[in-house]
């Protein structure tokens, strides 16, 4: 999986007044904690942080906070309500040696049967939450739909992939070939 860099420099846990502040400067005041590591409350540069959250990717971020390394995944963001603008961020740190949980994204590829039988194709989940070692965490996760039929669909429950286990729910409908009034039309009179 990519990693980002993010740039912070350590802050103190101070008042409201002094967290407006930071804003004020174009500063996300951020906390990074996890298991075996201390909690460290920094602020990062608003553009360099939007680098992580503008995105559909997914991204392992090497976070550098006056110099040291921490190896980490985005875990919650706050927006402001009217001008979406980030208020503050969570970092959950991880370890290569321990199997991280992250969101990772979907392509589905191929030209189903169903679709060239006039069905839709709708494509219901952009990302599958996944466990695995760092090492073993992939970009995204292909899903080849050459073969499914009209009326079908493909669920969390029916993927796998080699050295991650999927943590999303069995039952999650990642895509489907749904009938449309063509269709339908084409199959009465084959039916007749």
């Amino acid at each position: 999986m990519k990693q980002i860099t993010l740039n912070g420099s350590s802050r103190t846990v101070g008042s409201k007044a002094d967290i407006k502040a930071l804003r004020k400067e174009g500063k996300v005041p951020c906390v990074v904690y996890g298991n075996g590591v201390e909690n460290i409350n920094f602020s990062a540069d608003v553009k360099e942080f939007k680098t992580i959250t503008d995105t559909p990717a997914s991204h392992i971020v090497n976070l550098v906070i006056d110099g040291k390394e921490q190896l980490a995944v985005l875990h919650d963001v706050q927006y402001h309500p009217l001008t979406d603008e980030p208020l503050h961020a969570d970092f959950l740190a991880v370890k290569e040696d321990k199997p991280i949980c992250i969101d990772v994204p979907v392509r589905v590829f191929g030209n189903s049967e169903g679709v060239r039988q006039g069905g839709k194709l709708a494509v219901n989940v952009r990302k599958l939450r996944v466990s695995g070692l760092l090492k073993d965490l992939p970009d995204e996760l292909p899903i080849d739909i050459t073969t499914l039929k009209l009326g079908k669909q493909i669920n969390a429950g029916d993927l796998s992939f080699d050295n991650i286990n999927i943590i999303s729910p069995k039952t999650t409908i990642v895509c489907a070939v749904k009938a449309t009034r063509n269709s339908t039309e084409a199959e009465t009179p084959a039916a007749e």
